[in-house]
């Protein structure tokens, strides 16, 4: 990409968050914060791919909301740990919607273990679904744009468990603190080819059933995080938002932390 390429010029207010022209693949947008990514950029102007492995019939609740407000979606499954697989879900969103120009790894698994306890077939599941996917859709669709000579924009979805360990999570924390660093690698390979890539690290998001399952813990999240509440899924939306578009057409390589404030307490 010829520097020529590279320069911009500044958008009007605008437009800064007009996605309207981009395909954005989010991965793992049946539920949750991917589904929320998926209607946010949708009402931004783009055409989304709903990603899924399992639920399919929750993807195309997403893709259903999203055509009746007049956006442009389609649901597609795919195992983003086999490479084939990685390879067919980019060709079809290609086929159906245009090639994908924005990148958002969201999917992933968030089970429970302890060190010493977990088997390495868990240790395994969890480092292939949050680690590996990260690569190779990353990878595969980086080739795609450096071949084309397009600028693209990828947002991986890590955690403030990346930087801050928690119990019973050492392989998710480990998968997490990796993305952080593969998103900084990826940032410096693929800078010179106009591909701009960053991180988003939400806290404890809001979910059904949470303060059922955990009160004691969302308890002390909202005494423990300065702006006294849990995160929603929107809050991570509207930071994916920002980095997709071109209102951080000047950031790479960082990680945007969503957690209401909470690794800014003390530790004593």
């Amino acid at each position: 990409m010829t520097d020529a390429v590279r320069e911009t010029s500044i958008p009007p207010v605008a437009t800064l968050l007009d996605l309207t022209g981009r395909v954005a693949l989010v991965t793992g947008a049946g539920r949750g914060i991917g589904a929320s990514i998926a209607e946010r950029f949708a009402e931004a102007g783009a055409r989304v791919v709903v990603h899924y492995r399992s639920s399919e019939e929750p993807a195309r609740a997403v893709v259903r909301r999203i055509l009746a407000r007049d956006g442009h979606a389609i649901e597609l499954g795919a195992d983003l740990t086999v490479e084939s697989a990685v390879d067919g879900l980019f060709e079809a969103a290609a086929d159906r919607l245009g090639p994908p120009d924005v990148l958002v790894n969201n999917a992933g698994v968030y089970p429970l273990s302890p060190l010493l306890e977990m088997p390495v077939s868990e240790w395994d599941a969890v480092i292939e679904a949050n680690l590996k996917s990260v690569h190779l859709c990353t990878q595969r669709m980086a080739r795609a744009l450096t071949e084309a000579g397009l600028p693209g924009a990828i947002v991986n979805i890590a955690s403030i468990e990346g930087m801050a360990p928690a119990p019973l999570h050492s392989h998710y924390t480990s998968a997490k603190a990796a993305t952080l660093m593969h998103t900084r690698s990826a940032a410096l390979e693929l800078g010179p080819h106009g591909i701009r890539v960053n991180a988003v690290a939400p806290g404890l998001i809001r979910r059904p059933g949470l303060e059922e399952d955990w009160p004691e813990g969302v308890e002390r999240w909202r005494a423990g995080a300065p702006l006294g509440r849990l995160g929603e899924a929107s809050d991570v939306a509207d930071a994916c938002l920002f980095l997709a578009s071109a209102a951080s057409r000047w950031i790479s390589g960082a990680t945007v932390t969503v957690d209401g404030g909470i690794l800014a307490s003390p530790a004593f």
